[in-house]
């Protein structure tokens, strides 16, 4: 059962009266003091007629409920869906400081990529006491069965999304880094249309960087993995099936790529190859984008126990019969507790220091380290190793007296499982709430793509925590999501104002 968007209200949205408080806020420098690069969207967003851009929000929901760009209310009753929260207002991002993002990236998924590779053959940085062994073979995500895999041109992470954030100091930081089967790619793409729908003259005015072309260049690099010698190697999309949460961005990015969306019973091997059951015969996969975890892709090395995979998969992998992407194994550098020495890794196989530095983390396996998360949990954030959407999390300062015990608990029996980070004070972004501008806490998901080079899409997801003082973005935990505009060069760079009133504004068509 779908939920319908609500009706509209008919109000004058203003940023007069938006104060940014203590926080960094990314449109605006002080109260009715616009950044540069956000002048022209806040001038165009009051000069708007009353009620107006509420009948614009309204219209986009309608059109994301119309596309079907839902997801599941897992609980509720009669598995109610409800479209993925949008809110109009973007995030926008100067020229200059995506330059300084996409470098400090590019960097990162290098290193990483390096590790990886490390990992399942020399184990060099383990040698060498950079990285404690301990914390890489009791890391859940670890895969010794993919010792001595050899992925096409070296790369393991060929599609990650990694999560950042801005503190109050005004720098962003590297939150975490997601590299198994990174999800989100689908609601940026859909974002965009939306406003390109919505606010047409506002988008072409503000020169913003195109993301159409992410499922072209996925394609292309997908392709690029294939067996060599192939001139049109055969790709397809492996989903667990229309119960992921994730299943809607499935079949969108195989409907945009033009090729085929499968299921493991779909697979099989044959003859030392991976064929899909067609209605012609069985037919050869050359390359399977993947987007189950490496526990289910292949009972026959994996869990045995596991209906979503193709057994025998692996041993076609390993005789470089077919292309996965990602590689397996690549979960190692997902883990809350290797994050925690990537800058590290930088160094060690590039010889530099990180662009983007990490958040300050606590290792709760160390002893020291413990000590000290264990006395400071109502200021702390502690997390999981390997937990994902907002779960298996404390935040400390928000937390009550029993929550803190049961985390001091946990920590103290399973210590390899936990980190822990100061509470940083995310930047905000106005958002529509109610009749008003308020501001809501925001983090920032860029897609990177890596094969024959690395090619960082540019924005990402932009979501937003929507409830008042949440600092949890994640949309099962109440989060929704807003376009990222990545300026062009010279746009909205050398130039500040306070906010007009709306007769000195330029009308929006």
């Amino acid at each position: 059962m779908l939920e319908s968007p609500p009706p509209v209200p008919v109000a004058k949205l203003s940023f007069a009266d938006y104060d940014p408080e203590a926080f960094h806020d990314e449109l605006f420098a002080g109260p009715q003091s616009p950044r540069a690069e956000a002048l022209e969207l806040i001038q165009r967003i009051e000069s708007l007629e009353p009620g107006e851009l509420l009948r614009r929000q309204a219209a986009a929901e309608r059109l994301l409920f119309r596309l079907g760009i839902t997801f599941n209310v897992y609980g509720a009753e009669q598995g109610t869906e409800r479209i993925f929260p949008f809110d109009l207002v973007p995030r926008i991002v100067a020229a200059a400081e995506w330059t300084h993002i996409e470098r400090g990236l590019k960097q990162r998924i290098r290193a990483l990529n390096k590790f990886i590779h490390d990992i399942y053959h020399e184990q060099q940085i383990l040698h060498d006491g950079v990285i404690p062994r301990e914390l890489v073979q009791d890391a859940k995500s670890y895969r010794p069965a993919c010792h001595g895999l050899e992925p096409p041109r070296g790369v393991w992470c060929h599609v990650t999304g990694t999560d950042l954030i801005r503190h109050s100091d005004g720098r962003v930081y590297v939150l975490e880094d997601n590299l198994r089967c990174p999800s989100g790619v689908s609601y940026v793409l859909q974002n965009r249309h939306v406003m390109r729908r919505t606010f047409p003259r506002l988008f072409n005015a503000n020169r913003v960087r195109p993301v159409g072309d992410y499922p072209s260049r996925l394609l292309q690099m997908l392709q690029s993995l294939a067996p060599s010698g192939m001139t049109n190697p055969r790709v397809v999309v492996l989903t667990p099936g229309v119960f992921n949460s994730a299943y809607y961005e499935h079949s969108f990015l195989t409907q945009q790529m033009g090729v085929e969306l499968v299921e493991g019973r779909d697979l099989v091997v044959q003859d030392g190859f991976v064929t899909m059951r067609t209605t012609s015969g069985f037919e050869r996969v050359d390359v399977i984008y993947r987007r189950i975890d490496d526990d289910f892709i292949d009972p026959q090395v994996f869990r045995p126990d596991s209906m979503l995979g193709v057994a025998g998969l692996m041993d076609v992998y390993r005789r470089g019969r077919v292309a996965l992407a990602n590689a397996p194994g690549t979960g190692i550098a997902d883990d809350k507790v290797i994050y925690a020495y990537v800058p590290q890794m930088i160094r060690y196989y590039l010889n530099e220091d990180a662009i983007l530095p990490n958040v300050p983390t606590y290792v709760c396996i160390d002893p020291e380290q413990q000590a000290y998360v264990l006395a400071h949990l109502d200021e702390l954030v502690v997390k999981a190793a390997n937990e994902s959407g907002g779960y298996g999390m404390l935040i400390g300062p928000h937390a009550t007296q029993d929550e803190r015990q049961k985390f001091h608990d946990l920590i103290v029996e399973n210590p390899r499982n936990y980190i822990a980070q100061p509470t940083l004070s995310l930047s905000r972004v106005p958002t529509i709430i109610g009749d008003c501008f308020e501001g809501r806490h925001v983090d920032l998901r860029p897609y990177i793509l890596y094969g024959d080079d690395i090619f960082v899409l540019p924005g990402g997801l932009t979501r937003v925590a929507l409830r008042k003082g949440s600092l949890v973005v994640n949309s099962s935990q109440g989060g929704g999501s807003k376009d990222t505009w990545v300026l062009v060069e010279g746009k909205g760079e050398s130039f500040a104002g306070s906010v007009p009133s709306p007769a000195a504004s330029v009308g929006e068509g």
